[in-house]
């Protein structure tokens, strides 16, 4: 079973909005935060500001830890850890630079919105409708 580390990025905005991305997949899509699998001789905080340009043209910082999540993909013979920070936008504006051209769209959107785009993974990661900031956790969300 291969081991897959993945960085992902929850950035909120003053008005609290989350930002998001369209990840493309052939035919179909879905919607997350920014992140994506690290690199060789990538820290997690080197991953997590590069996927953070790559995808939506921000320049960032990590402010904070948010989750450690694990799951098993057993079809694809993946083991994922999936590591979540709260993130900083410090420069930059919207712009999709994803060499794999798999991000088609960018958007800052409210608690309702997110929850109808992305309903099992607001749930995964606990997000409310405060979007505060909730204590780091771990998860392990079994085989799938």
């Amino acid at each position: 079973m291969k081991r897959i580390d993945v960085a992902s990025a929850l950035i909120h905005d003053e008005n609290g909005n989350i930002l998001l991305v369209k990840n493309v997949k052939g035919d179909s899509f879905y919607w997350s935060p920014p992140g994506g699998a690290v690199e060789k001789d990538e820290t997690l905080e080197e991953a997590i500001i590069r996927e953070v340009k790559e995808e939506t043209g921000f320049e960032s910082k990590v402010i904070g830890m948010h989750s450690v999540r694990e799951v098993i993909f057993s079809e694809k013979g993946h083991h994922a850890l999936i590591i979540t920070f709260f993130v900083q936008i410090i420069g930059g504006k919207i712009d999709i630079m994803d060499p794999n051209q798999e991000i088609t769209d960018v958007r800052w959107v409210d608690y309702q919105t997110a929850k109808e785009l992305m309903p099992s993974l607001v749930e995964m990661l606990r997000l409310d409708a405060d979007m505060e900031k909730t204590p780091a956790f771990y998860e392990f969300e079994g085989v799938r």
